[in-house]
């Protein structure tokens, strides 16, 4: 269950309250007899322990290797071969007007 957090309007005292999500909120301060308004702030989180790593869920023995290729899957289309040594040229827009224009 949540943790809820009230301030005071006339004492400013905080109150914290657990309560389910379905509870109706406190209106009275227990101190004064005041009304109260829930406080929102930002969510803390707490990770007890050593650490969290990725490799905490894996047995020691294990390692991910990627599932072999069957022979009957069937070859994906491929991109045009290229040679990765030469780049491939493309004109630029002054060198074609620069032609059209002889």
């Amino acid at each position: 269950m949540p943790t809820y957090e009230y301030e005071c309007q006339s004492c400013h005292q905080r109150v914290e309250n657990v309560q389910k999500f379905a509870d109706p909120d406190l209106t009275v301060c227990p101190n004064c007899g005041g009304e109260l308004r829930k406080v929102f702030s930002a969510v803390g989180i707490v990770f007890k322990g050593s650490g969290f790593y990725k490799t905490d869920s894996r047995s020691s023995s294990s390692s991910v290797t990627p599932p072999a290729a069957t022979p009957s899957a069937a070859p994906s289309p491929e991109k045009p071969a290229s040679s990765p040594d030469k780049p491939v040229a493309t004109p630029t827009p002054e060198k074609s007007a620069a032609k059209s224009a002889d």
